[in-house]
Formats: C-alpha cells, structure tokens, sequence
C-alpha cells in the first residue's frame, strides 16, 4: 500500500519514474522497487519526496506507521489508507482518460 501511495503522488503530477529518480538522486529502477513495495524508502528518501511534492512528510508516513497501535488502530489505518489509495486510483484513471480525449 505505501509504494502505491508514492506511486499514485507522483502519478498525480505527470513524472516519469526517470525524472523523479533523477530529482532526487537514486536510480530508477531503486524508485521502481519501493514503489512496487519490494523496498523500504528510507526516511531521507521520503523527506526528499515530500519536499519535492511540496507535501507533509506525515502525510506520507501514514501509510505505513504502525508503531505503538494497537490492533483495532492498524485495521481502521490501513481500511482508510485502502480508501485513499482507492481515491488517487480514481483520480488518476480520470486524468488519463481527460488526456486520451
């Protein structure tokens, strides 16, 4: 789920994995396994995203920050970040199709 948020963010404003890699000095292919949630960013990495999106790293980090919740906390966390995803999803196939036309 948190590499898809990165992915839908950087979706949203129309950069290509090489751009954003290039931008923030790690590899593309680095930027294609965290965003496909094969790895971890490091915090610096999602400092580096925020600033360049210009957006609050907590807003980032709700997506994976689990420490110190309890069950019931993580289960409602994750069904609200799934609705988030699901929205960017959304907005995203909706750019694309207002691009096609």
């Amino acid at each position: 789920m948190f590499g898809e948020a990165l992915r839908l963010v950087r979706s949203f404003h129309q950069i290509t994995q090489s751009d954003l890699s290039k931008a923030l000095g790690i590899s593309r292919s680095y930027l294609s396994e965290v965003e496909s949630n094969r790895k971890s960013p490091s915090l610096d990495l999602l400092q580096q995203y925020a600033v360049y999106f210009n957006l609050p790293l907590s807003s980032l980090i709700f997506f994976s920050e689990n420490i110190g919740e309890s069950e019931r906390d993580i289960k409602v966390k994750k069904i609200l970040g799934q609705k988030i995803i699901a929205i960017l999803q959304w907005v995203e196939h909706k750019s694309n199709l207002i691009e096609k036309a």
